[in-house]
This record gives structure tokens, sequence and C-alpha cells, in this order.
């Protein structure tokens, strides 16, 4: 299990390597839209399948919505409730 800043360096070196972002992955707050910055859905896609092989997990049906990949927090909230990162205290999964 990584430690919630690892797991954030790398859900960032993900994001720059396939988030087609916009605006730089390194200025974005952790909280900031992704989408706002300019991930596209197909984006998206290619940055689940990343994070799936990065961490070592398989993201369920249930969390294969826009909300999960919303921002950096939202990423880290999801992976940390699939066990591969530590959860931070004030980081929730978002639920709709």
């Amino acid at each position: 299990m990584k430690s919630t800043e690892q797991a954030e360096t790398e859900i960032r070196a993900v994001l720059r390597d396939h988030g087609r972002l916009a605006q730089d992955i390194a200025t974005l707050a952790a909280d900031a839209d992704l989408y706002q910055a300019g991930m596209t859905s197909h984006a998206s896609v290619n940055v689940m399948l990343a994070l799936e092989g990065k961490f070592d997990v398989e993201f369920p049906d249930r969390m294969l919505k826009r909300s999960v990949f919303a921002s950096i927090d939202a990423i880290r909230g999801a992976l940390a409730e699939l066990g591969a990162v530590a959860e931070a205290p004030d980081v929730q999964v978002a639920q709709a």
C-alpha cells in the first residue's frame, strides 16, 4: 500500500502522461477539476487504464463515472477504497 504522498506523485505522473491536460499538472491543486483543466472523457479512460496498471487494481463498474476521475483527491480516494493507497482522513470517494 502506498502512502498518500507517494500516491499523489504517481497519480500526477499518470495524469501528465495520459490526461492530455491543457494546464501543467504540477500547478493544479489536488482538488482542482481535471475536466476544467482540459481532460476529455477519452483521456479519462486512458488515465483509468494507466492507474490500473500503476497501482495494480481494477476499477469496478460502480466507480466508472466522471466524478471518480474529476480530481487528484477523488482518484486518490477511489484508490484508497480499493486498498492501493493509505486512506487520508479527509478524502472521500465521490458518490454520484
